[in-house]
Order: C-alpha cells, then sequence, then structure tokens
C-alpha cells in the first residue's frame, strides 16, 4: 500500500479524532402527556393488587398470629338473661291444648306398639347433639412438679374436663373447675382431635370453684380450630322440670363420657354468696371435681356440675348451678379481671317480715368469715339498706350492684342494726375484695 506523506497524511490524522454524539431531540408535549398516564395507570394496577393482596392476608395472619401488638385481647362480651320469661313462652306455657288433637294423639300413642328401632330413632337426635358438643370438650391437664420419698423429681399430673366458650383473634377461652389449675406448675390442653397446647389461668372464681384458662391461638393448628366447637352459654332460666338435659365432660369420672336425663326439679332463689342462683337437679350422672356440664337440646350450657347443693335425699341425683346466674362473673374472668367480693348472703324480707317489724332491705343472713364485710364490720342479723347512695331491697338488686363493682374501690353499705328498743342505722366503708 503506497505510503501517505504530504497535505494529505494531516489530513488523515485530523479525521481520526473525530466523535459523533447523537443528541435525543426533547420530547414533545402529547409524548409527555402519555408516558404520565401511563405511569398513572401502572400505579392503579398496583395499587389494587397490594389492596386486594393485604384484605386476603390479613384475616390469616389475624386469627392465628394474633393482631400483631401482643398485649391485648379483643373485649369478651356475653349477654345477661331476664328471669321472667317472655310474653311468647308464658302464651305457649298457659295455652291449652285443643281437646279433639290431643285426644287423637293419645289415642293413636295407646294403640301403637313401640319397637326398639322406634326408641333408636327417639334417642338420635339426642345422641347428636352430645357428639356435636364433645367437640367442645378439652382435656385440662394439671401438671405438678413434686419429688418422691428418695427425692427424685416426680411430675403428676391431673386430668379434668374443660368446655371451650369463646374464642378471640389471639386465643381461645376455656371454662373449667377451680381444682384443674390450682397449684399447677403448668397446663396443658389436649382438643378434641388430640391434639395437645400450652395453656394458662385467666381468671379464677373463688366461690363458685371455676376458673378461665387461655390458650393462644398460636399454639392451635388451623386444622384442629376448624374441628373444635365453640360452645354457647344458654339460658338456664328457661329451663323447666321435664326438660331433657345432657351431661358433658366428665359425668362418668372420665374426660368426653356422656349421660342424657331430665331435669327433676329447679330451685329457684337459693342463697349464695352475694346473691342467689338457680340449681338444677337432673338424674343424670355428674361427676362435679373432674368438671361435668349440663347441656339442653339445643347443645348450649346451661350449667355446671356442684356437690355443695346436694343433700342425703338428692344424693342419686346431679346438681348443677344454673349459668346464668354466673355470666357476669364468667365475662369478667374471660376478659382476666376479678369479680368483686363483700361475702354477704342474704334473703328477701318479705311482707309478713315486715309486719313483724324488720324494715324493709336484704336480711344478712351469714357474713363470711375474714371477707371484706365483715373486715368492715357488717354482722350476721344487720339489714341491709343501700350500697352507695341505691336502695336495695332484694337479693338479686344486690347481686346486680356487686357485680357492677371494681376490684379495689371504696363503697359505703349502709345496714340497719337491731339495738335494745329499735333499728339503727349504721354506714360502713367496705373495700371491695376479688372472689
Amino acid at each position: 500500500m503506497p505510503e501517505i506523506n504530504g497535505p494529505d497524511q494531516e489530513s488523515e490524522k485530523k479525521r481520526q479524532f473525530i466523535k459523533e454524539k447523537i443528541v435525543r431531540q426533547p420530547l414533545t408535549g402529547r409524548q409527555i402527556a402519555r408516558q404520565a398516564a401511563l405511569v398513572c395507570g401502572l400505579a392503579v394496577v398496583f395499587g389494587v393488587v397490594a389492596a386486594a393482596t393485604f384484605s386476603l392476608t390479613c384475616p390469616l395472619f389475624r386469627d392465628y398470629m394474633g393482631d400483631g401488638s401482643g398485649t391485648e385481647d379483643t373485649v369478651v362480651s356475653i349477654p345477661r338473661d331476664e328471669t321472667t320469661p317472655s310474653a311468647v313462652e308464658e302464651a305457649a306455657q298457659t295455652q291449652p291444648a285443643e281437646e279433639p288433637i290431643q285426644q287423637q294423639v293419645e289415642d293413636a300413642v295407646s294403640s301403637y306398639r313401640f319397637t326398639m328401632e322406634d326408641f333408636s330413632r327417639m334417642a338420635a337426635p339426642v345422641k347428636e347433639v352430645a357428639q356435636k358438643a364433645d367437640k367442645g370438650i378439652v382435656t385440662v391437664h394439671s401438671v405438678r412438679h413434686e419429688t418422691d420419698w428418695f427425692n427424685n423429681p416426680v411430675e403428676n399430673t391431673g386430668f379434668f374436663a374443660g368446655a371451650l366458650i369463646a374464642e378471640t383473634p389471639t386465643e381461645f377461652l376455656i371454662l373449667t373447675t377451680q381444682e384443674a389449675v390450682e397449684a399447677a406448675d403448668a397446663i396443658r390442653v389436649t382438643f378434641y382431635d388430640g391434639t395437645e397446647a400450652a395453656g394458662t389461668k385467666k381468671q379464677t372464681d373463688r366461690v363458685s370453684g371455676m376458673s378461665v384458662v387461655s390458650v393462644s391461638r398460636m399454639e392451635v393448628s388451623r386444622d384442629t380450630a376448624e374441628k373444635m366447637e365453640i360452645l354457647t352459654l344458654g339460658n338456664s332460666y328457661q329451663m323447666k322440670m321435664g326438660d331433657v338435659v345432657i351431661a358433658v365432660g366428665s359425668p362418668l369420672g372420665v374426660v368426653h363420657s356422656m349421660d342424657y336425663g331430665t331435669l327433676g326439679y329447679v330451685a329457684k332463689s337459693v342463697p349464695v354468696t352475694d346473691g342467689s342462683i338457680r340449681v338444677l337437679y337432673a338424674d343424670v350422672l355428674g361427676n362435679a371435681s373432674m368438671g361435668t356440664f349440663l347441656i339442653n337440646t339445643s347443645g348450649e350450657i346451661i350449667g355446671w356440675a356442684e356437690d355443695g347443693y346436694k343433700s342425703d335425699s338428692t344424693q342419686n341425683v346431679t346438681a348443677a348451678a344454673g349459668i346464668s346466674d354466673y355470666k357476669g362473673i364468667i365475662e369478667k374472668m374471660s376478659n382476666g379481671q376479678g369479680a368483686a367480693y363483700l361475702g354477704i348472703q342474704g334473703q328477701d324480707i318479705t311482707a309478713e317480715m315486715e309486719k313483724q317489724g324488720l324494715p324493709s332491705g336484704v336480711y344478712i343472713v351469714e357474713v363470711t368469715s375474714g371477707s371484706p364485710a365483715y373486715q368492715a364490720g357488717i354482722q350476721n342479723g344487720d339489714i341491709l339498706k343501700r350500697i352507695g347512695t341505691g336502695e336495695v331491697s332484694t337479693v338479686k338488686e344486690l347481686q346486680t350492684r356487686i357485680e357492677n363493682m371494681e376490684v379495689g374501690t371504696s363503697v359505703s353499705v349502709t345496714v340497719m342494726r337491731k339495738g335494745i328498743d329499735e333499728y339503727k342505722e349504721l354506714e360502713y366503708e367496705v373495700t371491695v375484695g376479688a372472689r
């Protein structure tokens, strides 16, 4: 190739240092508007997708991981029951059956020959209710760490029945006996499907002998939660003699056993500490110490077995405290609060008692030794007139007022005490205790 010299060589060297730069033309107004619209559209799409994802996953995390705070649970609320039947129920109870229809039914029944298959068909609905309710029964293991004679560590476990009565976004709540959690070093709960979880004592009511145990939702799998049954607290005021009842829990001394029968008697206004309750007597088995719950034919809890209400003449039946009288206390226990306690057992003053010279109010039959009322100076035989500024004329009014008190607060209690010639009014300041 010929060598380049002279002016041509100089020109070639200059061309080697020439660099080109391509500059993009500025966007037009239409192009800017188009890109802005595209960005806004994508933002809307991503926002919708994010919202949908959050709405779908949030309930899952809330149900099984808690609400994220880990400090507060949803407040449990239990509606109260009316002590008197509704107008519809009264009409149903008082309306007589039409004589022709009643006679036809009696004639048909008297001429029909019943078989075992008929009996099985009649018992089947009761069996179905019991089997469904049994999914809401758990075994509460009370674990105690002790030592034997040779100072070796020993773990003793007691087995008690509990009933699932409520759930919140963070926990399941179980009603069981006080003995199940008393002096327990650890609590284990076995659900219907056999899975176990750790439990903690939420609150105890020493007067009724019942406790509420809490199990964290994080301890329970989704599959177990779907299989369990949360039992509703029914209305024990509506129960009448002859009604069919079912015993679940540990009526035979074994958890997940059952029995059924009828109510033989309903005792109304049975005096208890700080109020009165209804006691249901049924011809069913009932192991009170291990936990036995009575349910109605709708599968609702209407009471729990309590041997303290049995006498020599009622040893062969089960006595149960009506659930409606304890709903306020169970609600407070479920929220980890102590129920108010004065320690007064009273009875209504009748018109006949007033004619004999007793002032109106609540006659105090007994003041529990060591109770807040006892320490304040209130005595047996006093007549309770007022709590605070509110008049008290019946035991039910007394019970309602005490349920609405807060533990640790001070309240004035006015009583009438019999002197030599007349009743004198005395006022005491009582510090409300916890049951």
